[in-house]
């Protein structure tokens, strides 16, 4: 008999917590070949040979027919098209159902529809291309593609992506940037690093990086996709059809070596990166007040950059300017990059109150001059009010130049450039921050701030829960004060929140049990909590308490076990913080349901341990996606629904 951790069909170990058996999907896959087709030979071979091979559902693509898409609108065109979004009736596939012998899917969920324009219909060269580099590179950051359908009337075939409701950064940064602070600067250029590091060691280039291909379901969780694959190749492939000496793309991003006429590399999209990163800390679209024209490209062939404020945090700026350098060798890599931010962005989120280490310091001056550049002229445009130049343009399109010089940095660049290397603070050497209080072990987490992770994670999910009008970040920074008046050099384990709850919460508890005796739930199958509420003849307000109370036990059960999932993967404290500060921000289930999908090792293990704990263990991961997909206005009204439909194997 087959357990939940092997397939029922093939009895084979499941190679991951997702339950996806791949020779036995496979065959199902395999069986359907001929109840459906697209019309076209090369796709349908494209799409049965994608589905012989998925090791997870999200890998999963299929024929998609177009009547299964409703409330079609348009939202964008972009560099190779339109862009659509739409409703997806059925959802994506989620696991074969054994008993039915069907598919499982997810439920209705929004999606994105790219139409190609009549220039790029090339199936075999441009549509192919970018479905197979969002597969491949669908681990480094690129949408979630699903599967492929074709437009009745004009019958052009469309792709179909993950929508995300955030839209792009350049849109957020022209709309928010007066609320976004150097820690969430910081987190877009690390997580762009990281997002770009993976897609170069799959080696695929990009080719058209720019804000406008940035997306995110919401941007104040520092969640960043990338889109827009059109033009991107893998190393080695031959793009017989393009010339030479076109160049497709938005022009303040594209490199000065490609206007040269050299070929697209690595290093081209660090150009482009440097140019985002410019825009991301200034908040000033680059070259927004000049046309973007032929002498504009022939002057960054000679030189000409983004001018960075002298304000912006000299190891920023050390850090843009390397990237944007005309000498290609002497450009970073994304390893080196995401290396470097990745550090200013635990330094600074770590230790911004204490500001002993230069990041900190140089941002907390950067933030002075700023306030005091508004103060002293407040008519100098801002990011929230600049006027963008009619011919200034930020969508990719055709640039036919030729004969442009060959790329220099201007005269002063590389004496600048050696001049912001060298001044840097005494304070680096102690940049990493201090020494822990105390070395990590079974009696003592790792600790960041002189206080504990137990702690704080064990409080702000007491007070997430007790308050639903808390607001997250007041909330955590008073955490962070109470909690650092502590004892500095004492770690100890401390108990669940024990100071935050009801002192009779652990009685009333107590006297709970009786509602799911072991005898009337021992087959979960059949045990239906609405039944036990009805036999045992429970008022409906005694229920909605009840499910308050319960819920509170099943996290207090379960803190202890998140908190060494957690230390056992060394998960920072400021992911720890985040992540709950990101579930306090949701509104829509199906946001719930991107967060708790977000990809990585550890996390992963740790958001199944979410859903199986927070929603009260359903009868299957199926039942929980439904439960998800059944949007509600708050997340608190999600987890009663939750437990309205669940049943819970045990009450502490």
């Amino acid at each position: 008999m087959a357990s939940d951790k092997t397939c029922p069909e093939c009895s084979q170990t499941y190679i991951d917590v997702w339950s996806w058996c791949k020779p036995c999907n496979s065959k199902h896959f395999q069986n359907n070949f001929d109840k459906w087709t697209s019309g076209n030979n090369t796709i349908d071979k494209f799409i049965q040979d994608a589905q012989m091979n998925p090791d997870y559902y999200w890998k999963v693509i299929e024929w998609i027919p177009y009547d299964r898409f409703k409330d079609i609108k348009e939202i964008a065109k972009g560099g190779f098209g339109t862009i659509f979004k739409a409703k997806w009736i059925d959802g994506s596939i989620w696991r074969w159902d054994i008993e039915n012998k069907r598919w499982l899917r997810n439920g209705q969920r929004r999606v994105v529809l790219k139409k190609f324009d009549d220039n790029f219909a090339n199936l075999n060269e441009d549509f192919l291309n970018e479905i197979a580099i969002h597969l491949k590179a669908r681990k480094a950051g690129s949408l979630q593609f699903y599967g492929i359908t074709q437009d009745p009337e004009t019958h052009k075939y469309i792709m179909v992506l993950q929508y995300m409701n955030g839209g792009n950064l350049r849109e957020y940064l022209k709309n928010n940037f007066n609320n976004i602070n150097w820690e969430l600067k910081l987190g877009y250029l690390s997580q762009l690093t990281s997002n770009f590091e993976n897609i170069h060691k799959l080696d695929i280039i990009h080719h058209d990086f720019h804000p406008g291909n940035i997306l995110s379901v919401n941007f104040e969780n520092i969640y960043l996709n990338i889109s827009d694959f059109g033009l991107s190749k893998l190393i080695g492939q031959d793009a017989k059809n393009r010339e030479k000496k076109q160049i497709f793309g938005v022009l303040p991003y594209i490199a000065p070596e490609v206007f040269g006429g050299e070929e697209y590399t690595k290093a081209a999209d660090v150009y482009s990166f440097g140019i985002i990163a410019y825009e991301i800390v200034t908040g000033f679209a680059p070259y927004y007040d000049i046309p973007h024209d032929r002498e504009l490209a022939r002057k960054i062939c000679n030189g000409l950059r983004p001018k960075i404020p002298f304000h912006i945090p000299k190891l920023i700026t050390s850090l843009i300017m390397r990237c944007w350098d005309a000498r290609i060798a002497q450009r970073p890599t994304f390893e080196e990059l995401n290396e470097e931010l990745q550090k200013y962005y635990k330094d600074y989120k770590e230790n911004k109150h204490e500001k002993t280490n230069e990041i900190t310091i140089q941002i907390e001056n950067s933030e002075k001059v700023s306030k005091n550049k508004i103060l002293i002229n407040s008519t100098t445009p801002t990011p929230m009010n600049y006027i963008t130049h009619p011919e200034a343009i930020y969508t990719s399109r055709l640039l036919d130049y030729s004969s442009l010089p060959k790329p220099k940095n201007d005269e002063n660049f590389e004496k600048e450039l050696e001049e912001l290397t060298k001044s840097t603070s005494a304070l680096s050497i102690v940049a990493s921050g201090p020494a822990p209080l105390c070395e990590p072990s079974e009696e003592c987490a790792i600790q960041l701030h002189h206080y504990t992770l137990q702690d704080e994670m064990d409080k702000g999910i007491f007070y997430l829960f007790r308050n639903k009008k808390s607001n997250p970040k007041e909330l955590f920074e008073a955490l962070r004060s109470k909690i650092e008046n502590n004892n500095k050099n004492n770690c100890p384990k401390h108990s669940v929140g024990h100071d935050l709850i009801d002192p009779k919460l652990t009685r009333q508890i107590q006297e709970f049990q009786w509602i799911y005796p072991r005898d009337k739930c021992s087959k979960r199958e059949t045990c239906d909590v609405k039944h036990l509420y009805e036999e045992l003849k429970i008022p409906a307000e005694e229920r909605i308490q009840l499910l308050r109370e319960i819920m509170r036990a099943i996290i207090q059960k379960v803190i202890e076990e998140l908190v060494d999932l957690w230390d056992k993967c060394l998960i920072p404290q400021y992911k720890r913080v985040e992540f709950f500060e990101s579930l306090q921000k949701i509104e829509y289930a199906d946001e719930v349901y991107e967060l708790l999908s977000q990809e990585g090792s550890c996390l992963q293990e740790l958001y199944l341990l979410f859903i199986i704990y927070y929603l009260l263990i359903v009868e299957s991961a199926d039942e929980v996606y439904e439960l998800l997909s059944q949007e509600v206005s708050r997340l608190q009204e999600l987890y009663v629904k939750c437990a309205a439909n669940g049943c819970w194997k045990d009450v502490p």
